[in-house]
């Protein structure tokens, strides 16, 4: 994460007072923007394919544990790049440093349209999340270089609204294209269509939006300047710990226990290198996030209710379309469409929750926000067997869990902003997207994890029907009988997933009573 404030490298624009300038302003951040809401896409793009990507990578529908890295991957290189990414444009200033992921977004995107087993497509995720990670902090910086304090707030939220844009339009998209491209299309042995032309359509995308970064966002100034410092260690303990943690939590072969034999070690080694993060946080001279002059219960709080909403978040993005998927039997872009009543009410809301904040203040209408989603979460861990005759209560659940996750987001933003001081803005507001992203990841990871385990302890006594040396009505009915039980396993596993969902949003609507109450009430400017 980057402060806005340490601009040394960057030609700053703020002088620059005329009508032109603004419109280059403008454009410089729309291209920023652009790049952001491209990798943000891609963050949540392969949760409606991955069934899609999990056939293509000879991975069985029963053993889709073994593709949770596809994902986790993403997430891991987004996160841990993110810090020192960011704070190294401080040094070599925001454009080289825009180019330079957007070439690693590119190549990352390459390597996984090409993937045909789940660590090349791991290795793949991994090298676009760390390129794309980057993107945000840089882009909030170069905000941060071109705003004045007062103007500020609005270009970060125009960035952070990028961001939030990628998570509802990502599973759309993913879909989409999938379906929209055939699965056939080759050109010289080499496939482009299906789930992998949404990594090649990523090579223009990139090529336009380096253009426009190229025109419009300030180059490095030439003259000598006092260099920013990075906290390099900083950044990899922080690296190192999820990474251990996410390697702890990722069972390959969930039939005799929740974690592998290597998890408890690896997530005690994962603890320890958090504990010495925190450390060397509160004692080196230079620090990935500055606490001087933060309201740290506000703050911690704002970062917590970020860190549950991520979870339950990604967690509904992937067992809903699984469950669509599996349960009811429908194609990808069906299973998305089913997907997008969450999607919809989850934007809508995130319209209204900053409407809603100004008016009732950020405490209450987060509160009431998770509570709302609480319930909708345990709705959804309600949902009969038989999902088909549910009928418009899937739709009704699906928009009371959107509709309350949704409403958090801005009075979040906001409350983080009022607990730091101004030349923090940009660096809290990467905190809280940081702590979204980690409860995605670990949220997903440790759910998958024990919900996996979950369908393999329930379907460990069922032995697949074989059509040799039996009347084919026998096997018949014995393969029905079959596909009954895995289908009442799968609904109790994504029932108890869901319910466990309900609590950790329930456990965010405590947190989110530490927030402050009402504009002005709690610190106001972030002054201590």
């Amino acid at each position: 994460m980057t402060e806005p404030a340490a601009r040394p490298t960057v030609d700053p624009l703020h002088p620059m007072s005329g009508g032109g300038q603004k419109a280059r302003r403008r454009i410089a951040l729309g291209a920023g923007g652009t790049a952001v809401l491209l990798a943000a896409l891609d963050a949540y793009v392969v949760v409606t394919v991955l069934v899609d990507i999990a056939k293509d990578a000879d991975v069985p529908l029963n053993h889709l544990e073994r593709a949770t890295p596809i994902i986790t991957g993403f997430l891991l290189g987004y996160i841990a790049a993110m810090p020192l990414l960011g704070r190294l444009s401080d040094r070599y200033g925001r454009r080289p440093l825009i180019h330079l992921c957007l070439a690693g977004f590119a190549a990352g995107s390459v390597v996984t349209a090409l993937g045909d087993t789940v660590p090349w497509l791991a290795a793949g995720r991994g090298l676009q999340g760390v390129a794309g990670g980057a993107l945000l902090p840089i882009t909030m910086a170069m905000a941060g270089d071109l705003w004045d304090e007062h103007d500020r707030p609005v270009a970060l939220g125009a960035v952070g609204a990028a961001q939030e844009l990628g998570s509802v339009l990502g599973p759309l998209y993913g879909a989409a294209l999938t379906a929209g491209v055939p699965a056939t299309l080759h050109l010289g042995g080499i496939t482009f269509g299906g789930w992998r032309s949404i990594f090649w359509l990523n090579l223009p995308l990139v090529a336009v939006a380096a253009i426009a970064v190229q025109r419009s966002v300030p180059p490095p100034v030439r003259a000598p300047a006092p260099s920013a410092r990075v906290d390099l260690a900083g950044g990899l303990l922080l690296a190192l710990a999820l990474g251990l943690l996410v390697a702890g939590l990722y069972n390959p072969d969930p039939s005799r226990s929740v974690l592998p034999p290597w998890g408890l070690p690896a997530i005690a080694a994962g603890v320890v290198a958090a504990s010495a993060f925190v450390w060397w946080e509160g004692r080196s001279p230079t620090r990935l996030i500055d606490m001087a002059g933060v309201l740290r219960g506000p703050f911690f709080a704002t970062l917590g209710v970020s860190f549950l909403t991520g979870a339950a978040l990604l967690v509904t993005l992937v067992d809903v379309q699984l469950s669509a998927q599996t349960l009811l039997g429908l194609g990808t872009l069906d299973g998305a469409l089913v997907l997008s009543r969450f999607l919809v009410a989850l934007s809508v809301a995130a319209l209204l929750g900053g409407v809603m904040a100004r008016r009732y203040g950020e405490r209450a209408v987060a509160v009431a926000g998770l509570a709302l989603a609480a319930v909708g979460y345990a709705r959804i861990g309600q949902w009969p067997l038989d999902l088909a005759a549910a009928g418009h209560r899937m739709d009704v659940d699906l928009v009371i869990a959107g509709l309350g996750l949704g409403v958090v987001i801005a009075p979040v933003s906001s409350a983080v902003l009022r607990a730091v001081p101004a030349a923090q803005h940009g660096v809290a507001s990467a905190a809280v997207v940081v702590a979204r992203m980690m409860g995605m990841l670990l949220g997903v990871a440790g759910l998958s994890a024990w919900g996996f385990h979950r369908f393999q302890s329930l379907t460990a006594d069922l032995d697949t029907p074989l059509p040799f040396g039996v009347d084919p009505a026998v096997y018949t009915r014995r393969l029905a009988e079959y596909g009954d039980r895995v289908q009442a396993a799968l609904h109790t596993e994504y029932s108890e997933i869901f319910l466990i969902t309900a609590a950790l949003c329930t456990a965010g609507a405590l947190i989110a009573l530490l927030l402050p109450n009402r504009p002005g009430t709690a610190g106001g400017s972030g002054t201590p």
